[in-house]
């Protein structure tokens, strides 16, 4: 269920932003376990409303869309050498 929560908060993020990245399971896997860390919501007793309650108060709103861009950023920075080297 948690997971329902962060791909619902991943699609706001991705459209408020209109940065075009795709993820694979395996990076919104590794993204969605940063972001609990980052928050300190790993292992909590329900991720889920607590992955939720932090994405309603708005402090905390804007500091997960602020580690979600960083965080796309840093992945489209590391595509981009992959994508030069083709030739």
């Amino acid at each position: 269920m948690s997971r329902l929560i962060f791909n619902q908060i991943l699609n706001e993020v991705l459209a408020a932003t209109n940065l075009q990245v795709f993820l694979n399971e395996m990076e919104r896997e590794s993204l969605y376990t940063e972001l609990l860390h980052h928050f300190g919501l790993i292992g909590a007793t329900n991720e889920c409303q607590a992955l939720e309650a932090a994405w309603k108060d708005p402090y905390n709103k804007h500091e997960i869309e602020e580690f979600i861009k960083a965080w796309l950023k840093r992945k489209l920075r590391k595509k981009k050498p992959e994508t030069a080297m083709i030739v």
